[in-house]
């Protein structure tokens, strides 16, 4: 086996487990939950997802399924009283996670695509990562950053729940 499946599939593992924890997390909670913020300057489940999903259209969908990059607007993510309900946090999480493990998908099928550099013609990143990044930069880039805002919604369901059931 060579080491870009090796790769691939650990980050597919770990996309599908986060997706996983996620999604049972989130049925366990109230319309309230999911918009409810631990201070005033917190961020809510909502804006949590909402980010996740404009990082997933941003780097993702603008490439490999033709969203306009035009069509993303990534500073209402964290609006304070940002309103979204429990079944379209399920929809926004589920929809952005099932295209990021569609994208993996794509790779294992043609791991040489990892070092193609689609972002040569965006807007200039401000996201520690240039224009010149590969494929594989973005995916290890969002491995790095997702899992902690998915750590915080776990953190925010069980800070409104007490024990939440595996």
């Amino acid at each position: 086996m060579d080491t870009s499946t090796v790769v691939i599939d650990l980050l597919l593992r770990k996309y599908k487990s986060d997706q996983t924890w996620v999604r049972v997390a989130l049925k366990q909670l109230s319309e309230e939950d999911i918009v409810w913020s631990p201070t005033p300057d917190s961020n809510s489940i909502a804006n949590l997802i909402a980010h996740i999903s404009g990082a997933v259209k941003q780097w993702f969908e603008t490439v490999y399924f033709g969203v306009s990059y035009e069509d993303v607007d990534r500073s209402k993510e964290f609006d304070q009283g940002l309103q979204m309900t429990k079944e379209q946090a399920l929809e926004l999480f589920q929809n952005a996670y099932d295209r990021i493990i569609d994208v993996l998908e794509m790779m294992k099928a043609n791991p040489e695509r990892l070092l193609e550099q689609p972002y040569l013609d965006f807007p200039p990143f401000n996201s520690g990562l240039d224009n010149k990044a590969t494929i594989l930069d973005m995916l290890l880039h969002q491995f790095r950053h997702l899992p902690g805002h998915i750590g915080q919604i776990i953190y925010i369901a069980k800070m409104r729940k007490g024990q939440l059931q595996w």
